[in-house]
């Protein structure tokens, strides 16, 4: 089967909105096999490094993407 990923290019938010983008994560958790956050990832998209965190927490090699 098919496994299923989202990247995003956020930050860690205290702001008063916080409560929209935490619902927004907790619904996207439940659909898709990963969620990686840059934020907690230590890195930024296009840094090629939240590509590669991606890949290893899916237990996939590139040329299969």
């Amino acid at each position: 089967g098919f496994l299923t990923c989202v990247l995003a290019n956020s930050w860690l938010d205290d702001g008063p909105g916080r409560a929209l983008w935490a619902a927004l994560l907790a619904r996207l958790r439940r659909r898709f096999h990963l969620v990686l956050e840059s934020c907690r990832a230590g890195v930024a998209k296009p840094d090629p490094g939240i590509y590669r965190r991606a890949l290893e927490l899916l237990r996939a090699r590139p040329e299969e993407v």
